[in-house]
């Protein structure tokens, strides 16, 4: 499982940084998105790959606490997740407007001339 979940953090960062160098502001957009989700992926793997097991203490008796997940990445990922939502809209307006501004969606505001 572990080398699953490495293969798909390092196949999202890898892809999110080939789209972040391409020309086209849509591309950077698509790449930060899927950087993002490569980066909330191993923030999860931080708190520890347990199927099964409950988050919390059910019982008010001390427990083991390397038999339960660690909630902190959990909560760290979904504040990232609500950030990335509002950041990615953010850069669609930007986008929007720039291209209506420009005619194009080129990075340096210019098609390249040939």
């Amino acid at each position: 499982m572990e080398i699953v979940l490495a293969l798909g953090i390092g196949v999202l960062a890898g892809s999110g940084v080939w789209l972040i160098l391409r020309p086209r502001t849509f591309q950077v957009i698509v790449g930060l998105s899927l950087l993002s989700y490569a980066v909330n992926l191993f923030i999860i793997s931080m708190g520890r790959l347990r199927t099964g097991s409950a988050p919390v203490l059910i019982e008010k008796a001390a427990g083991d606490p390397s038999q339960f997940v660690d909630p902190l990445p959990q909560a760290l990922v979904l504040t990232a997740i609500v950030i990335s939502f509002a950041t990615t809209a953010l850069l669609l307006v930007v986008l929007l407007a720039a291209r209506g501004l420009t005619g194009t969606d080129h990075v340096d505001g210019r098609e390249p001339e040939a």
